[in-house]
């Protein structure tokens, strides 16, 4: 569960974080044995900052899509990605 109620609000990356957090506790914070998560997370966090900016620079408020909305956002975004 989130810390803060606004987390996953503010986070779209927030499961990711969360699993990599936990691989580290389960495997005594060695980095190599998480490093399949770190790199999910950064492809997260680098596909939501792409948004982000997109949307900012369209002038859409606001600059993170809501909740609600992401699932549909990334799956419209994978069916497009070039192979």
């Amino acid at each position: 569960m989130p810390r803060n109620s606004n987390a996953e609000r503010d986070n779209p990356c927030l499961k990711e974080q969360e699993l990599s957090y936990k691989c580290l506790n389960k495997n005594n914070f060695d980095r190599e044995k998480c490093e399949i998560y770190f790199v999910n997370y950064n492809n997260c966090k680098e596909f939501w900052n792409k948004v982000r900016s997109e949307r900012r620079s369209k002038g859409i408020v606001p600059y993170l899509p809501p909740v609600e909305e992401r699932a549909a956002l990334k799956a419209e975004y994978m069916k497009s990605k070039p192979t």
